[in-house]
């Protein structure tokens, strides 16, 4: 799952991983992820992934070789790709659990989330809408338009930012004082030249 949500990667293409397919042994770590159309492209690996990702290693691959598939079942003691089902109920366990002492954890929740949560994170925090479709993986940009709605905080972090100090609006109401003047307010209501 933390996999899952570093790279934004699709379940399948998570499914799909090969061992030789996550390099570690250099200074900016990352996977190769085969997406739709047989596309490859390079996502970047955060250091707490790579630390999980060597854990899982040790515990799971002690003995494997770079092309077998890093997620796996093992049936009659043969190592199997693991399906999406496996992976909807790993996740629909861990949610569950979680619920338990976070009731805003959702019902439902999916594989897809993972994906969705960390690419509108990546968005709120400054990353450019080009480099997060890149990083999906979508050949279109519009597709990554999804991802990319605004909320109410968004905008008034932006609102913030964009207003000056010296903006009547960020001037303290007790320093503001009426107009009194009955010609400027006949001139304000649009009674008076």
């Amino acid at each position: 799952m933390i996999l899952l949500y570093d790279t934004g990667a699709r379940d399948s293409e998570i499914l799909q991983l090969k061992i030789g397919d996550v390099v570690t042994n250099t200074k900016s770590p990352y996977v190769y992820i085969r997406g739709k159309g047989k596309k490859i492209r390079t996502v970047p690996l955060m250091r707490e992934t790579l630390l999980h990702f060597k854990s899982y290693m040790t515990r799971f691959h002690q003995h494997s070789k770079i092309g077998d598939y890093l997620f796996y079942v093992k049936q009659h003691e043969v190592k199997q790709p693991m399906s999406d089902d496996n992976v909807g109920r790993f996740i629909k366990k861990y949610a569950d659990s979680a619920r338990l002492n976070c009731p805003e954890v959702p019902k439902k929740v999916t594989p897809h989330m993972f994906r969705h949560s960390r690419a509108l994170s990546l968005y709120r925090n400054g990353m450019p809408l080009p480099l997060i479709s890149q990083w999906l993986g979508h050949s279109q940009l519009e597709t990554t338009l999804i991802y990319a709605y605004a909320d109410t905080e968004m905008k008034r972090t932006a609102i913030e930012k964009a207003t000056s100090t010296r903006n009547p609006i960020r001037q303290n109401i007790m320093d503001f004082t009426y107009e009194t003047d009955e010609q400027t307010l006949k001139r304000l209501y649009g009674l008076s030249d």
